[in-house]
């Protein structure tokens, strides 16, 4: 396995990338990606606490981050560079819905969870 390679035409050159070389490439993007969610979530910076859509913007930072490393794992670990353009659509536009849906859902359910413990009971009327 690490002495096979796959073809790939960059900008007119052709090259050859190893499996190895694909495995670093993903650790350490993904090691960029996770250690700046670590930065964030320690120091919290003041200029990242201002709202938006209701939610703090840094919240939103770690929600992008999150599709992006779970995108990028079902693109190389599950293969889907290699799948047809239908078939990739299909998953990823699938999957992107599911993850932005269940977002909105448990945006929408905390912030009432949040309101009935701040100020007690709420009748909402939908």
């Amino acid at each position: 396995m690490a002495q096979d390679h796959k073809l790939e035409i960059f900008r007119g050159l052709v090259k050859f990338k190893s499996n190895t070389q694909k495995i670093w490439g993903v650790l350490i993007f993904l090691s960029i990606v996770t250690a700046i969610e670590v930065i964030l979530g320690i120091y919290k910076p003041e200029a990242l606490m201002a709202k938006v859509l209701g939610m703090k913007l840094l919240n939103w930072i770690f929600i992008i981050l999150t599709i992006v490393k779970a995108y990028y794992i079902t693109w190389d670990f599950m293969h889907m560079r290699d799948e047809t353009k239908g078939l990739r659509r299909a998953v990823v536009w699938t999957t992107i819905f599911l993850i932005l849906y269940l977002t909105f859902i448990l945006l929408q359910e905390g912030g009432y969870v949040f309101n009935v413990y701040d100020k007690g009971y709420i009748k909402s009327d939908f």
